[in-house]
């Protein structure tokens, strides 16, 4: 069984797809529960950073050296950080948001902010990608709540007698079982909010996340939705046309630069 993937040619078929075509018998509303990841290139797999870090052909070659980054960034980010980082979780968000090397992968609760980042920049000529994951599917699966995870719900649910921390996973500690879960972050930053940030978090740092996901039975846990080359710039305009734009995604003077670098390109 393969990914299910579906073609889409404006923004428009995007939110008709993803619209449930009954309202939820609870809340009576009709909203979609996965989350997104937009990326410029639709053969990319999905890959965390670290995942990436000595290139991907192989990827996975410096995943060992997930410690001693971590342990660089401790010892480095403490002058410059703006807040008080309440645990090491704490602290891998606010690297990952940083941009450092690390086993979280970023997805939003928007589709559309997704699509931003799958048509914002790329290679030209080339078709993108918005996946949509079923985190609840993957919960599910794992024996975790079907509940968005705050970092203060990681110890109970994997802790067991022993302090569950971002060094117990790249230790590989003994004890530790499979798995992948969904969490939202603390809103350290004003980005994480308006982008509606959430990253997945996963034990295994050897395989891609679908991978990892389609080994443990999940393949229908995600979808891809092809944005074909020729309707990039379309869908690109569709987005800024409602507002979906480098001054939304990046509330600050780099995006509205951004913001302005583009439109006049």
């Amino acid at each position: 069984m393969s990914i299910r993937e579906i073609r889409i040619n404006s923004l428009g078929e995007l939110i008709d797809v993803l619209t449930p075509e009954e309202p939820d018998a609870q809340t009576g509303r009709r909203r979609d529960s996965g989350i997104y990841r937009g990326m410029s290139h639709a053969d990319w797999p999905l890959l965390t950073s670290l995942d990436q870090l000595g290139g991907v052909n192989p990827p996975h070659t410096k995943a060992g050296l997930e410690e001693h980054i971590l342990r660089n960034f401790t010892r480095y980010s403490r002058p410059h950080l703006t807040h008080q980082t309440a645990n090491d979780w704490e602290l891998l968000v606010s690297a990952q948001h940083h941009g450092l090397p690390t086993r979280l992968l970023d997805w939003s609760y928007s589709p559309l902010v997704a699509a931003h980042f799958a048509t914002v920049s790329g290679p030209p000529n080339t078709d993108r990608v918005v996946w949509r994951l079923d985190w609840q599917m993957v919960h599910r699966k794992f024996g975790l709540p079907e509940l968005a995870l705050l970092i203060e719900d990681l110890q109970q649910l994997f802790g067991n007698s022993l302090p569950f921390t971002p060094w117990s996973l790249a230790r590989a500690e003994p004890g530790l079982r499979d798995f992948a879960c969904m969490i939202e972050p603390p809103s350290l930053d004003e980005r994480i909010e308006v982008q509606g940030a959430v990253f997945t978090l996963c034990s295994d740092k050897q395989r891609s996340f679908a991978d990892f996901l389609t080994d443990h039975g999940l393949v229908s846990s995600l979808t891809r939705f092809i944005i074909p080359a020729a309707e990039v710039a379309r869908l690109r305009d569709q987005l800024d046309l409602v507002g979906i734009d480098e001054r939304l995604i990046f509330p600050d003077l780099d995006g509205v630069a951004a913001r302005i670098r583009r439109y006049y390109s």
